[in-house]
């Protein structure tokens, strides 16, 4: 295989990973995974970071920022909302789904991103609220997080026969969006341990998770319709009937 994958390609990755996998079965717990773009050089590039080698879980890969929902996500204010648009697109396949889940994923993807790379993205504010955990640390830079700027590109559940699976949900933002960056968060000793800004031919000699290879092909279809200036389909993996299935939403 050569370059990222293809859309053939994607899914027989992702059925070789499955069948690598024999266990119970966990209930899929909504997460969301944030890509940061800069165009602002002759080629996009996007932000990956590398875990930590002694991680249990993916060590030694690049990925993007993302982790699951909390609880603590629902109630944060916000300096800038969901687009209507991708709202409406968040809702498509997620049978009683509402706008407040929605809006928790969004926030759960620039938290997550906050805490494992510094980064913010949202609007300074002269009127902060009272919050703790890592949304207090959040506030503490003087930002609320912005919503506005984000797009959905993609969706992905873990297969099942694993301890922990994941129904996640993959948003794209700009880096012009990035509003400030808390300094030493990537240490040797963090969740991420180093951050890079990469073209998508770079991240093909990169260690990735299979889902990560995956979505970077995705992520490569986005761009070029969007270039065209086509908003395109949701693709959402999942298993049926024993096999990983992409279905466009």
């Amino acid at each position: 295989m050569s370059g990222l994958p293809t859309e053939t390609e994607r899914l027989a990755l992702l059925n070789a990973e499955a069948r690598r996998h024999a266990g119970r079965s966990a209930r899929p717990v909504d997460a969301a995974t944030l890509i940061i773009l800069d165009r602002g050089g002759r080629e996009t590039r996007l932000l990956m970071g590398r875990r930590h080698k002694n991680h249990r879980f993916m060590p030694d890969v690049f990925v993007f920022p993302g982790g699951r929902s909390e609880a603590g996500d629902a109630g944060v204010p916000v300096a800038g909302t969901l687009p209507e648009a991708t709202l409406q697109r968040l809702m498509l396949a997620s049978p009683g789904a509402n706008p407040s889940r929605m809006k928790r994923l969004a926030l759960a993807a620039i938290r997550e991103t906050f805490e494992e790379t510094g980064i913010v993205i949202g609007r300074t504010a002269t009127s902060l609220p009272s919050l703790s955990g890592p949304w207090g640390e959040f506030a503490g830079t003087g930002h609320l997080p912005d919503l506005s700027g984000l797009a959905y590109v993609a969706r992905a559940i873990t297969p099942p026969r694993r301890p922990k699976r994941f129904d996640t949900r993959f948003f794209v933002v700009e880096a012009a969006a990035i509003a400030h960056q808390v300094p030493d968060v990537v240490t040797a000793d963090s969740e991420l341990t180093e951050l890079a800004w990469l073209t998508l031919p770079e991240t093909e000699k990169l260690p990735l998770p299979v889902i990560t290879r995956v979505m970077l092909g995705e992520l490569q279809g986005w761009l070029a319709a969007r270039a065209i200036g086509v908003e395109p389909a949701i693709p959402f993996y999942r298993e049926r009937h024993g096999r990983m299935e992409r279905n466009l939403i």
